[in-house]
């Protein structure tokens, strides 16, 4: 005869052998990392990030012939930083004569223009302002 050795008398207790494994995966995660230290380490990242620039920003960047200098540059990080700690999601930056409307949480610039371009000085879709 063949013998079988089996070290579990029903399939309910493999069953709850298995979730208590589990159970104790997920409470070991849990006392490791908090929430809070989470989304302080996300928000370091984000901060961190690089600005970019969309297709369509770049574009009108070159078209108009504007170019950022260095200080402009870290003005305009330094806009979108500030955005970013008050909590704007969509946000109009206007530097010297310039405006640019960056998508905060990307880091993100969607477009930019000159001052005078913006037709009758409507900025619309955004949830805040920064002048830097």
């Amino acid at each position: 005869m063949n013998q079988i050795n089996n070290r579990f008398a029903s399939i309910e207790q493999i069953t709850d052998q298995y979730l208590a494994g589990k159970s104790k995966d997920v409470g070991l995660a849990k006392s490791e990392i908090s929430f809070e230290e989470i989304l302080r380490q996300k928000q370091e990242i984000s901060e961190s990030s690089e600005l970019r620039f969309s297709k369509h920003a770049a574009m009108r960047l070159n078209d108009r012939n504007i170019n950022l200098s260095q200080e402009q540059s870290e003005r305009l990080e330094n806009g979108v930083s500030r955005a970013s700690e008050k909590g704007i999601q969509e946000s109009l930056v206007i530097l010297d004569s310039l405006a640019f409307i960056v998508n905060i949480p990307n880091r993100t610039v969607v477009t930019a223009m000159e001052q005078g371009e913006s037709g009758n000085n409507i900025f619309t879709n955004i949830d805040g302002a920064v002048i830097v």
